[in-house]
């Protein structure tokens, strides 16, 4: 492994890759730790202490580093441009244009990636308008608890300011993660999630062990440990499709004969679903937090944003799992795949081509997803109930390790689905030049 890392830094364009990725993620943090203009810097820390104690400001914060309980330049993180992203792939199966686009290959995601980024910032100034009032006299009634008062001086100059910089600050974010997936090591929006998601991980098991010990730590440190295990071991699972060529005679030269496979993953989305579930229950949390509706605001807090709540567990399932089954059918498409394999002169092993074909593999990937769907929905699910059993998590400032950790399911997922993606990537890259990979 060691050797393997070292390899890394012996190939020149992997080794500007990776610099040029560490250089963004570092310039990321330092926008994440810059206030807006208009805070009131020493009100920050009870925002903190507030999202500690769990709820509504945890949650929101799950995807922004702390940043959000800063509010940062950077205070909103990639969460609207993930949902754009998944406007605009739910609009691809309504609006007959952006089907056309996702089929027109790079031309027609160039259109798909323009109207992305301008709805990314129509999100953005709706989420920092409500963010600014949210974090005013009228907003600091959150959950019923008093708390910091980010705008004193409160009026349109000083909001439009607010809002005009975290819009700014969401820009940058996305062409930050755009240049990373072009010119560093790929999956650049989904590795500043990751890395808003693990920034977090130190200051809340130094939480867990000053408010509930050290045993306390070992345990969920001995649930990290498990589940990115079971991850791995999950996300490596392939069922593979055996594929046979029948030689064919071009000119003078004969093609095919030869045997291949189509992989096929149990978790064939990754962690696209946890993901998009999340901004799914970002938005009328965001939206709760920013209404005057005290009883349902209160109903949101109590339902939506805790992770020891009967409505959290059963909704969040049921959107892990069906957007599994979405994110599945939009990469894997078994008409066009069979159809593919029947043009290219091939065939399944005793399913005939075309149609016949067609039905084997939606059956297959059906019967695959099911299983992966429910990995990924209990990996992100069950470790909240553990946490919530042998962790004090009683509301107040002493639970406030526990009650940070409570989404400690989806963040693992996320963080060791991405590390996984990133290191493929990077194996791939040393393969190539012909040295040893980490992946064996």
């Amino acid at each position: 492994m060691l050797s393997s890392m070292l390899n890394m830094f012996r190939v020149a364009d992997l080794r500007k890759r990776i610099v040029f990725t560490l250089v963004m993620i570092l310039l990321y943090r330092i926008g994440a730790f810059m206030p807006a203009p208009g805070i009131d810097v020493e009100q920050v820390q009870l925002l903190r202490d507030r999202a500690d104690q769990g709820g509504v400001l945890a949650f929101l914060q799950l995807f922004s580093g702390g940043s959000l309980t800063s509010f940062a330049v950077f205070a909103l993180g990639v969460m609207p441009y993930i949902t754009a992203s998944i406007i605009m792939q739910v609009l691809g199966v309504v609006v007959p244009r952006i089907e056309q686009w996702q089929q027109q290959g790079a031309v027609g995601q160039r259109k798909i990636t323009q109207w992305t980024r301008y709805l990314t910032v129509v999100i953005a100034v709706i989420q920092s308008t409500s963010f600014a009032f949210l974090f005013n006299d009228r907003g600091n009634s959150i959950s019923g608890q008093s708390g910091a008062n980010l705008l004193p001086d409160f009026h349109i100059g000083t909001v439009s300011v607010v809002v005009l910089t975290l819009t700014a600050g969401t820009a940058l974010l996305m062409w930050i993660g755009e240049l990373i997936t072009q010119k560093g090591i790929g999956n650049g929006m989904s590795l500043l999630i990751m890395i808003s998601i693990v920034s977090g991980f130190p200051a809340q098991g130094s939480l867990i062990q000053a408010e509930n010990g050290t045993v306390a730590l070992f345990i969920v440190l001995a649930v990290l440990v498990g589940l990115v295990t079971a991850i791995v071991f999950v996300e490596q699972g392939q069922r593979r499709i055996p594929v046979q060529f029948a030689k064919r005679v071009v000119g003078r030269r004969m093609y095919g004969g030869q045997n291949t496979y189509i992989p096929l993953k149990v978790n064939q989305s990754g962690v696209i679903p946890i993901i998009f579930a999340s901004s799914v229950l970002y938005l009328p949390v965001l939206i709760a937090a920013a209404l005057p509706w005290d009883g349902f605001r209160r109903w949101i807090d109590d339902n939506l944003a805790q992770p020891d709540n009967i409505f959290y567990f059963t909704i969040t399932g049921l959107l892990i799992v069906g957007f599994a089954y979405f994110y599945t059918a939009i990469t894997f498409d078994p008409v066009k795949q069979a159809d593919t394999i029947r043009k290219q002169g091939g065939f399944v092993p005793g399913i005939r081509p075309g149609y016949q074909t067609e039905r084997y593999l939606a059956k297959i990937l059906a019967r695959i997803t099911l299983p992966g769907a429910l990995f990924i929905a209990g990996v992100a699910l069950i470790p909240s109930i553990l946490i919530n059993v042998f962790l004090d998590t009683s509301a107040g400032v002493g639970s406030g390790g526990a009650a940070g950790f409570g989404f400690i399911g989806i963040s693992i997922l996320i963080a060791a689905g991405v590390s996984l993606e990133t290191m493929k990537q990077v194996d791939s890259q040393l393969t190539m030049r012909n040295y040893e990979g980490f992946l064996k």
